[in-house]
Formats: C-alpha cells, sequence, structure tokens
C-alpha cells in the first residue's frame, strides 16, 4: 500500500506544472511591465534620458539595450548606479509608507530624437506622476561628429522638447515634471578632443533651450551644468566630479542627486 501511495504521488509530481526558472520569468514586454507597476500604490516617478541617467540599470553594461530587454526584477541593478538611484533610495527609505514607484528609462548613447522614438513605451504607457528629464549631450556630440551639417536644428530640437511634455500632459493634466541642463566639462577624452569647444558651445546653448521650456511650461528646473560649473572649482584635480567630459563619478552623481532632492522635495514629494 505504501508502494502504492509513493507511486501516485510521483506520478501527480510528474503531472504538476514546473515552477518557472529565474532566468525564464526574465519577461519585459510592456504588458507584463505595465502590470507590475499597476500593482503599487504609490505615486510614480520615472526618469527618462541618456547614460548619465541609465547608470546600467538592468545590467545594460553601458549599452544602448532597449528597456524591455533588461532585467526588470532584479533590485540589486533595477534602478542603475547613479544620481537616480539615489533619488529613489531617498525617498523610498524616508516614506515606505507611501509606496513610491521609482522607474528609470535612461539609455546610453540617447539623444532627444532617440527619446521620442520610445516615449510612448518608455514614458506615456507607464503613466507617471512625475518625469524628471535630462538629454542633450549625445545631441551634441552627433552634430559635432556628423560634417553633413552646418549648424545645429536648434529650433527642431526644441519644438520635439516640447512636443514630448505636451504628450505627457494630454494623458495626465496634472503630472510634475522636472527638466534638466545638459553639461560637459573640459578632463578626459572630451575635454582634451580638438572638438571640445564646439561641442561645449552647442550643450551651452541646448540648456538655455531648456532653460525657456521650463519656464515657458511652468516646470522645475535643475541646473546641473552650473552645478559642475561651481564644483570644479572646488575640485583637488580635474577629474574628480567628472571623469570623462561627460560621465560624472560617484561623487559627482551623489551631488546631482542632492540638488534634485533639494529642488523637488518640498514641491514634489
Amino acid at each position: 500500500m505504501k508502494n502504492l501511495t509513493r507511486y501516485f504521488l510521483l506520478v501527480s509530481m510528474m503531472l504538476m506544472p514546473m515552477a518557472p526558472s529565474v532566468r525564464a520569468v526574465q519577461n519585459h514586454d510592456a504588458v507584463t511591465i505595465i502590470n507590475k507597476v499597476e500593482k503599487q500604490s504609490g505615486r510614480r516617478v520615472l526618469f527618462i534620458g541618456d547614460s548619465v541617467t541609465d547608470g546600467g540599470w538592468g545590467r545594460s553594461g553601458g549599452m544602448m539595450t532597449p528597456s524591455e530587454k533588461r532585467n526588470q526584477h532584479d533590485q540589486n541593478h533595477l534602478f542603475g548606479h547613479g544620481y537616480m538611484e539615489m533619488c529613489a533610495a531617498h525617498f523610498m527609505s524616508i516614506y515606505p509608507e507611501r509606496d513610491y514607484v521609482f522607474m528609470n528609462r535612461g539609455i546610453s548613447g540617447n539623444t532627444l530624437y532617440d527619446m521620442q522614438r520610445r516615449w510612448q513605451q518608455d514614458a506615456l504607457n507607464l503613466q507617471p506622476d512625475i518625469v524628471s528629464i535630462l538629454v542633450g549631450i549625445n545631441d551634441a556630440d552627433r552634430f559635432v561628429r556628423d560634417t553633413t551639417q552646418s549648424a545645429p536644428n536648434y529650433i527642431q530640437w526644441e519644438q520635439t522638447y516640447r512636443q514630448l511634455i505636451a504628450q505627457l500632459r494630454a494623458i495626465n493634466p496634472q503630472v510634475e515634471i522636472v527638466l534638466g541642463t545638459p553639461f560637459v566639462a573640459k578632463v578626459g577624452r572630451i575635454g582634451n578632443d580638438a572638438k571640445y569647444p564646439q561641442l561645449a558651445s552647442i550643450v551651452e546653448r541646448l540648456a538655455e533651450i531648456v532653460r525657456r521650456i521650463a519656464a515657458d511650461e511652468h516646470t522645475l528646473l535643475i541646473e546641473y551644468d552650473k552645478l559642475f560649473a561651481q564644483l570644479q572649482g572646488i575640485a583637488p584635480r580635474a577629474d574628480y566630479w567628472i571623469w570623462d567630459g561627460i560621465h560624472p563619478t560617484t561623487a559627482g552623481h551623489r551631488r546631482m542627486a542632492d540638488l534634485w532632492i533639494q529642488q523637488t522635495g518640498h514641491t514634489l514629494f
């Protein structure tokens, strides 16, 4: 009798569906991602932009990996390792009862137009309550290396930026928007490049456009360019805050996070 019981138990176990492995669960299609977010009750805070925001989230390894192909289950790397993670850690640890939903959608190498192409999936579909945007350095860098254009199309760049904001407000008129100014520093491979003066001039122009958009659209403004200009005055060495001309060091990311928290904490949270 015991042998018969054991036999039926074994058969039952063999017929039971196997639990999916951790690797098999890595399904990141849009519906899965949205359903995951829906389970959380707090306000949704989206950071979107380029590599400075990316920070290797979802183990991207600094690659231009689409959001749906990144690991969005591994809590060790969900936010990347930069200012965005520091901002999320601050508010999530201080206000656990509010169950904030932080999302990183920075993608390394992205220009404003790259971001525009994924805006529906990586911004609108996530239905954010707060959106923080930082983009521009790759737009400037690509133009500097593109010999087919005589001058950047600043008008088109500004119009595109404003369209993205309008689309956010069309689905949520109450959405809060935070705009960050792009920045660059004369240090590392970028700072030592012969085309650095041209690059810096374009970045400065794009930063001014972001300031104008922020004023016109009544959004919060985080002036990262001014932050790093000030920090360079107290740097023990040239690459202390930004190591390659574009990407902040850990110390630089900490200061970015501090500024973001300072500017948004009393207003948005």
